[in-house]
């Protein structure tokens, strides 16, 4: 029976199904994506905020200890 395409994969339908399975699940992987909130550039530009923020921080921190060595 395989042979005469009843087959998921034997047959010009199966294919389409196959196919049609895939790309739903590609299309609710890039869905959930953008609904996370994922895009690369504005992560790149929220990095390199947060890493000049932490570069801020770590000054603050360093002129409170030096004050309190004084003291």
């Amino acid at each position: 029976m395989n042979g005469m395409g009843y087959g998921i994969t034997g047959s010009f339908w199966g294919f389409l199904l196959n196919l049609l399975i895939i790309f739903l699940i590609v299309g609710v992987a890039i869905v959930l994506l953008n609904r996370s909130g994922y895009t690369a550039p504005r992560d790149n530009e929220r990095i390199i905020k947060m890493e000049k923020d932490i570069e801020e921080i770590k000054k603050t921190v360093e002129d409170i200890k030096s004050k309190l060595e004084e003291i």
